[in-house]
């Protein structure tokens, strides 16, 4: 079995020869090029497979007692469950060799999307939002998440700062932190919906697919809960992206997904800024190098989104 390296993915290398073999007899060609797509945080090996014939693949493999295989196939249930017209790609197939298993999914071809404010595709998210939003879960989709906890409704992090608050905190957050430890401490009883969601939209997690346009990928944290979360969750990244934090902030006043539900939006932007806030001062898990300043950058722009909703 590889070990995990120190930062960065595992390679298609590090996957052991008998579960390389498996793929490669399953795709009836042998792999001549593997890329690992730029962004994303897990150390397991999530790469685009080139196979001797052209045809490309997406894989995901780790060991099958790490954590992250957990992931992955709770993405493959979800990945088949989801409504026809999903803005998902497609589940090829899950192998099990050598004590390792790997996620066979459908290539997308394309870059990640445009985020700017000069660009088209934040409109198309927004429209993509709102058709995965407007009705309930489909009775397959509710079940293969049925098992799985959401991770979104557990999120938090102000409480742990109000507990013991850091010296460095910004004046305006300590003097907030008895608000926002309140308000995160709503979220958990608000958690609750029957709408899809993918639970971590981000750029690098979508692909501008040239036949499919905008796809969501990387659908390993998805759940059931309020429309709420993904617009929630996507304000941020705007603001990182170059937009103003009252442009979105009016998003979020206006888009079905998010103009519903005022109370849960906010409690749930409380939620995910007090995680990224709190996590981005821990330590960097092995093989995100990245994740932490992420964290810093992205609470930063939730705080901007939040700071308005606390007036």
């Amino acid at each position: 079995m590889s070990s995990l390296p120190p930062v960065g993915r595992l390679r298609w290398t590090d996957v052991p020869a008998p579960l390389r073999a498996r793929l490669e007899a399953c795709f009836d060609a042998p792999v001549t090029n593997a890329v690992t797509p730029a962004g994303g945080f897990g150390h397991q090996l999530a790469a685009a497979l080139t196979l001797a014939d052209g045809r490309r693949f997406f894989v995901k493999a780790a060991p099958t007692e790490d954590p992250l295989t957990v992931a992955n196939l709770h993405e493959s249930v979800v990945l088949s469950s989801l409504p026809p017209g999903a803005p998902a790609p497609d589940l090829v197939g899950v192998h099990h060799t050598a004590d390792w298993t790997a996620v066979v999914i459908a290539h997308l071809d394309g870059p990640h999307p445009d985020l700017s404010p000069d660009s088209s595709d934040p409109g198309q998210l927004w429209a993509l939002l709102d058709k995965l939003t407007s009705s309930a879960a489909p009775p397959p989709y509710t079940a293969a998440v049925a098992a799985t906890p959401s991770g979104a409704a557990s999120l938090h992090g102000w409480d742990v700062l109000l507990a013991n608050p850091p010296g460095d905190l910004e004046p305006d957050v300590r003097h907030r932190l008895h608000e926002l430890a309140e308000l995160e401490a709503a979220w958990p009883g608000l958690a609750h919906g029957d709408r899809i969601v993918h639970g971590d939209l981000r750029a690098d997690n979508m692909v501008r697919d040239l036949h499919l346009g905008v796809t969501f990928v990387d659908w390993a944290h998805a759940t059931t809960g309020p429309a709420c979360i993904d617009a929630v969750s996507l304000a941020p990244q705007l603001v990182l992206a170059g937009h103003t934090p009252q442009d979105v902030a009016r998003l979020l006043d206006e888009h079905p997904a998010s103009a519903t539900e005022p109370l849960a939006s906010t409690a749930f932007l409380a939620a995910l800024t007090g995680h990224w806030h709190r996590n981005a001062r821990l330590p960097s898990p092995p093989g995100a190098p990245g994740l932490r300043a992420y964290q810093q950058r992205a609470a930063a722009a939730g705080l901007t989104l939040l700071g308005p909703r606390l007036r």
